[in-house]
């Protein structure tokens, strides 16, 4: 089978592998100079030390994303610094989850927090037990503030708050409670280990989209943006048995407005929420651990800090992340804040400075409650993947991936029954017949 796969990020990346194990002849079209889309790396004035579009980070949860990453070559204990769950603030040892169970884990680290009074402890703990009983399912209207608006201030600003941003990129007032729920559920419930932080040791490009390049090889065709799709499986003329849009949600929903107009304009109808990277610079100074949590305030924007020389990366070199920031994007950016906020709370060798800001003004879908996301079947032979297609998860490079997977074994499955029906007619019974 001939099959396209129109984009190379994360999702495209996964469905061309998928597609091509399963022995079918892929190509693989990405409008853009490399490979990686939204998570990739950006080359600075030292080719030693890029930058990364966004500080991404994984969870030890993500067993599709970190599957694919071993398919291709890459080993992630060895471009991942692992790291129990941990939440600290500066100057404060926050929320930290010991190994163990998922349960027992989330008990033992709320009941150890020193910073929270017994009783915020004992009320987050009950309102899991809720969630937990509930199945982590809730009302589809609800947003995460709602949710845990019975739960302490404490609770809320330190872990809630912090933890919906990081994953929704959605503040809470805003986000999703159901998708929140299943996060939860995903990351400090489905085993050990799964709620662990898994920072990148290694620029972003070389996790996977690189690798993934240099395994596809000719089959992929970067620089070419797709102009035209048909209902036939033409792809700017070029015949293709199937094709997954792998492309962006606005991408998608121009290729397919006369293929499939209701599918288009479920693609077209999203809100987006940028996210804003700010890199410091400060020679010789160095943060208590490899990331830490700030508090988000009017004046400062940046909710988490990563320092990248513990990190493998360049040394003296800080990302602060400001997520869910269409305010500051408005506001025409916020370096200088970051500045201000970073120069507030945290101790350094030598005076910080800016060093670049990334903004990525369409970095995720506004993950919102109620939100109609287009599915993954638009029409026969005609599938599409990206971290917005319906499904559990939020924008995440795992909901990308396995959005990928999910399309490559559609295309699988409809070629498969296609064929069987084809024998079945030729043989002149029935299809199911054992």
């Amino acid at each position: 089978m001939k099959a396209a796969v129109v984009g190379a990020g994360w999702a495209g990346l996964a469905a061309a592998v998928e597609l091509a194990d399963a022995g079918q002849d892929v190509t693989v079209f990405e409008m853009a100079p490399q490979p990686g889309g939204r998570a990739r790396s950006v080359a600075g004035p030292d080719p030693t030390w890029p930058y990364d579009n966004g500080q991404h980070i994984l969870i030890g949860a993500y067993r599709d994303s970190l599957a694919l990453m071993q398919r291709l070559g890459v080993g992630p204990q060895h471009v991942l610094q692992r790291l129990p769950l941990a939440l600290p603030y500066p100057g404060e040892a926050g929320l930290q989850l010991p190994p163990g169970s998922a349960l027992v884990s989330f008990t033992r680290g709320v009941l150890a927090h020193r910073g929270w009074p017994l009783g915020a402890r004992l009320g987050l703990l009950m309102a899991a037990g809720g969630w937990l009983a509930r199945g982590f399912r809730c009302a589809p209207d609800l947003t995460v503030a709602a949710l845990c608006a019975g739960l302490p201030a404490v609770v809320r600003r330190d872990l809630v708050d912090p933890l919906c941003v990081a994953a929704l990129n959605t503040p809470a007032a805003e986000a999703s409670a159901r998708v929140f729920l299943r996060v939860l559920k995903d990351a400090l419930f489905s085993g050990p280990g799964s709620a662990d932080l898994l920072l990148p040791r290694r620029p972003l490009s070389t996790l996977l989209a690189e690798p993934a390049a240099a395994w596809l090889g000719p089959r992929l065709r970067l620089g070419h943006r797709v102009q035209q799709l048909t209902a036939q499986g033409q792809v700017d003329g070029e015949a293709f048995d199937a094709v997954v849009l792998a492309c962006t949600s606005v991408e998608a929903a121009r290729l397919t407005a006369e293929v499939a107009p209701a599918w288009s304009a479920l693609a077209g109808a999203f809100s987006f929420q940028p996210i804003i990277t700010v890199y410091l610079h400060s020679p010789g100074s160095r943060l208590a651990a490899p990331m830490l949590a700030l508090r988000e305030g009017p004046q400062a924007p940046a909710q988490f800090v990563f320092d990248l020389g513990q990190l493998g990366g360049a040394p003296g070199r800080f990302a602060f992340v400001v997520s869910g920031a269409a305010g500051w994007v408005a506001r025409g950016g916020c370096g200088e804040a970051v500045l201000a906020q970073a120069q507030a709370v945290l101790a350094w060798a030598t005076p910080p400075v800016i060093d670049k800001v990334l903004i990525e003004k369409r970095a995720t879908f506004a993950c919102t409650p109620g939100l109609a996301r287009p599915p993954g079947r638009i029409a026969p032979r005609l599938w599409a993947a990206g971290d917005y297609v319906d499904g559990p998860y939020p924008a995440t490079l795992e909901g990308a991936v396995r959005s990928g997977r999910a399309a490559a074994q559609g295309v699988e499955a409809e070629a498969a029954a296609a064929g069987g029906a084809a024998k079945g007619a030729a043989s002149g019974s029935p299809t199911n017949t054992p």
